[in-house]
């Protein structure tokens, strides 16, 4: 059997919710990731992903500059424990459409995180199809048509492609370009 402890990744960064989504933003950049887990000392309370610095923050109009993680991140997270299986762990990353969950004790200490990256790169069972479970986490959600956003949508006709795949933009995605363009504000 394989658990997530074989696979996982370990000596993962985190941050504190007292810390600014601008440090958060210029960590994801320096680390190239999209997630930073949110710790008080070494206690999960919460996860930041890029897409909730964009959403929760800028497309609000917020004030990023002096906005703490705490405004921002999730705070009901789904969290993996070292002895479970790791099949068990794909099935519920497919059926809640996550693609990374952190890794916890049972005391819950941030002791690492496992992604889909993780289970394709370093798993052995040739049983677990990694590839359908992407598919099936990579499904398109029901957006949320909140009255909170200013935004106007465009046909999708009419919108601008920004590269060579929709949301790419020269190798990184949507949600990282801005996060690129808020970090330049910042300074």
């Amino acid at each position: 059997m394989t658990t997530v402890a074989d696979v996982m990744t370990r000596g993962v960064r985190s941050m504190s919710p007292q810390d600014t989504v601008v440090l958060a933003a210029q960590a994801m950049d320096e680390l190239n990731v999209g997630v930073i887990p949110v710790c008080e000392g070494d206690k999960l309370v919460g996860m930041v992903t890029d897409r909730d610095i964009v959403v929760r923050g800028v497309a609000q109009a917020a004030d990023t500059k002096n906005m703490r993680l705490a405004d921002v991140m999730s705070t009901n997270v789904r969290c993996a424990k070292e002895h479970e299986d790791l099949d068990k762990v794909l099935n519920e990353m497919s059926s809640s459409q996550i693609r990374r969950m952190p890794v916890v004790d049972d005391e819950n200490h941030l002791v690492g995180i496992i992604t889909l990256g993780d289970i394709a790169a370093k798993s052995d069972d040739e049983e677990m199809d990694v590839a359908q479970s992407l598919g099936e986490i990579s499904e398109p959600a029901t957006p949320d048509r909140s009255s909170q956003s200013k935004a106007t949508a465009r046909p999708a006709a009419a919108a601008p492609r920004a590269g060579p795949a929709s949301g790419q933009i020269e190798g990184k995605d949507h949600a990282t370009h801005l996060l690129s363009a808020v970090h330049f504000e910042q300074l």
